[in-house]
């Protein structure tokens, strides 16, 4: 068997449940321990017990978050930062974001518009 990356908390699991399985520790000690329930403690002793240590790392570990930004989409919103240093941007950038919150908000229901006399562009399309 290799090598498992843990983190401290995932090592710190390890520790109490093999304290567990070996009888030193009772499960209702090692769910205060580790801010579980005991039901918890039983689902990853059991884990423990037929999978070892590597059962109680996170599965997700080395893999791309499915939080990411698309690199495409993160180079096109760097621009509407301003640079820390130039003071002169601050105005212009702040403009633009107000611009861009009003017609990128984030509610459910369409804004109504002056242009449309005061009227939301679903009201427009149902009236033609």
């Amino acid at each position: 068997m290799g090598w498992v990356l843990m983190s401290e908390g995932e090592l710190n699991r390890v520790e109490v449940l093999s304290q567990v399985s070996q009888g030193r520790m009772t499960a209702t000690t090692a769910a205060n321990v580790l801010g579980l329930s005991r039901r918890q403690v039983h689902r990853l002793l059991k884990k423990f017990q037929s999978d070892g240590p590597a059962a109680i790392r996170h599965k997700a570990r080395g893999r791309v978050s499915n939080n990411r930004i698309d690199p495409a989409v993160r180079v096109s919103l760097t621009r509407w930062f301003c640079d820390p240093q130039a003071l002169y941007q601050k105005g212009t950038v702040e403009n633009t974001n107000n611009r861009l919150r009003k017609y990128l908000s984030r509610s459910t229901e369409p804004m109504p518009r002056k242009c449309l006399g005061w009227k939301t562009w679903a009201e427009v399309f149902r009236e033609k």
